[in-house]
Parts: C-alpha cells; structure tokens; sequence
C-alpha cells in the first residue's frame, strides 16, 4: 500500500501544489481543512480515493489527532495573513504548528516538514514573524529531524501578491515600503522542495527559499506593471501614513465587528521595514538541488488577464504594428 501523507492546509495556495506533486508520485493524501466542502477540487488531483479532504480543526487535539492516525509524513501549511476570530497569529502559527509537531510525535509519524517564511524570529515585533519563529521552535522541540521551509513571497497562479496589485482599480498603486527588498520564489519551487522532504531527500534542517533575483518592492511592482501592460502612479506611503491609516481601520474594524477591514494592518507595516531575502550563508535552493524559475517566464502565463485586451493583447498589438502604430497602444 502506498504511504499515507497528511497535509494540513492542503487546500491553500502552496499546500494544493504540494498535494498535487505528491498525488502523481503515487502517495494517499489526506488534506486536512476547516471547510472540506469547499476543498472538493483537490480530489482530482490523483485516481479515486487517493486524495481525500477531511474536517481538521487546528486548535483542537483530538482533532489534529484523528488526521494524523496513519499518517508516515506531515506537512503542515496552515498560516494566516490577518487575524479573524479565533484563528489568530499564536493560535494557528505559534500553538497549531505545537500542536501537530507534538502529537505527530506521540503517534510515531516518521517526519514533518513546516512551510513557514523568512523572517520568522521569536524575538520579531512583527506578531506574525514572531509566531512563526514560535512555531518552528515547537516543531524542532518535538520533530527534532523535521525540514521548515522558509520562502520569500510565493508568487504563481492564484497567489495573493502579484493578483492583488495587478487587480487594483485606478490610476494608482500604493506601497508602504518600496525599498524593502524581496525574492520571490514560484510556488512550484517551493513545492518541489516540499516534495524532496517528505521522501526523505532533504536533510533535516531549516531552509530559506527565495528565487534567483532580488528585487524592491517598487521594482517588483514596475516589473508588474510591465506584464500587464498598464501605467500607473506608484505612489510611495510613507511609514508613518501607513501606521496611521492601519491603526483607523484596526478601530474602525472592532467597533463594525470586522464588516470594515482595511488594506493593510500595522503589523504589516512592521513587517514591511525588513528585507525579507535569503540571509547570507543559509542553505537553500541550491543544497536541495533545486534551479527555482524567474519571475519573467511565469508571470505572463497568469497576468495577462490584467492586460487591456486580456488574452488577445499580443494579436491586437501585432495588427497595430502592421498597420504603422507604436506598438503601445494596448497601455492604459
């Protein structure tokens, strides 16, 4: 019978890729989720019965517990950007990751691989960064030979960055922290990594992810822009704006009982003062065997549909060449 891999989170944005990879090399996928009926799309990721979406919550033991019976690996992919509720920063990134690394240890599951972010510190001001440092030190506490994956921004079809920005109305785009660097890394990078540590290929250990350029926000966002085809103002917030507006909506979110939410949190503002690259002298890509994919050969494949003429922008401009244009008529 083929091994049996756990994956909490397994629905998300990393986590389905992560599924995927796993499903066509021939493993039983539990996808552990709070809505399995909104995860049905995952079963056809693999034959009958091969990928199954089933009810976890993270804050509970016997939850958590009933998941992983049988389970030889676990993955656990569970984070949150903005806290909702009960699922908070210390419940899901610091207690969750707890949680599952610790009675993955009772129940004998022979290894963990924690996709967490760079950044993560237990000393960070950052809460998220914070938690996540939390959380790994947790992980390594119970699942001594557990791999945690620390990406940059994970960009690729459905992610939440490059989508958000390149989706936003009007004539500007604005930045809290354009000089703050990043490096992003394509989620199929992240989970080919993934994959290597659940079979036992990548040597315990923490790996920080990020892919082959390093950019600002500011020029990631004009890289953006470029693929879409579009102007627009990138207009720089200063951190002190940012702080102010983020702690408004944070009011103005308690007293509507979360019906008003803004565009950004003052922990997001914290964040935002970091680079968030590769440090110096960690390992990563390169000791797991891994080439990660450029930023400009993925994303036109899912950007396009930003552009003023979607799909049939490369038709329309090749027709106004022929017929003496610039060849820029498609920007707006």
């Amino acid at each position: 019978m083929s091994k049996l891999v756990t994956i909490f989170g397994g629905s998300g944005f990393v986590g389905r890729h992560i599924a995927r990879r796993l499903a066509k090399a021939g493993w039983r996928i539990r996808v552990a989720v709070r809505n399995p009926n909104d995860a049905g799309f995952v079963r056809p990721y693999g034959v009958v019965g091969q990928v199954e979406p089933v009810f976890c919550n993270i804050r509970d033991d016997e939850s958590v517990r009933a998941v992983l019976r049988g389970a030889d690996v676990v993955v656990n992919c569970v984070g949150v950007l903005d806290e909702r509720g009960k699922n908070t920063f210390q419940a899901v990134q610091s207690d969750g990751a707890e949680r599952i690394a610790r009675i993955a240890a009772e129940l004998g599951v022979a290894r963990m691989v924690q996709i967490s972010a760079i950044g993560a510190d237990p000393a960070s001001d950052s809460v998220y960064a914070r938690t996540k440092g939390e959380g790994e030190e947790a992980v390594r506490r119970h699942m001594a030979d557990a791999v945690i994956l620390r990406p940059s921004i994970v960009f690729g079809p459905g992610d939440s960055f490059f989508n958000r920005f390149a989706g936003m109305p009007g004539p500007v785009v604005p930045l809290v922290g354009p000089d703050t660097r990043f490096q992003p890394v394509y989620v199929e990078d992240v989970a080919a990594a993934a994959e290597l540590a659940v079979v036992g290929k990548a040597p315990a250990g923490t790996y920080e992810l990020g892919g082959p350029d390093v950019d600002t926000f500011r020029e990631l966002m004009e890289l953006m822009l470029r693929v879409i085809q579009r102007r627009r103002w990138i207009f720089a917030m200063p951190f002190w704006m940012a702080r102010l507006a983020a702690g408004v909506f944070a009011v103005l979110g308690k007293v509507t009982f979360g019906m008003v939410k803004g565009p950004i949190t003052g922990d997001q503002v914290r964040q935002l003062r970091r680079d968030n690259v590769v440090s110096e002298g960690a390992k990563g890509f390169a000791e797991l065997g891994i080439q990660p994919a450029a930023m400009e050969a993925i994303l036109p494949e899912y950007l396009w549909r930003f552009r003023p003429s979607g799909q049939y922008s490369a038709v329309k401009a090749s027709a106004q060449n022929l017929k003496g244009g610039s060849g820029r008529a498609g920007f707006s």
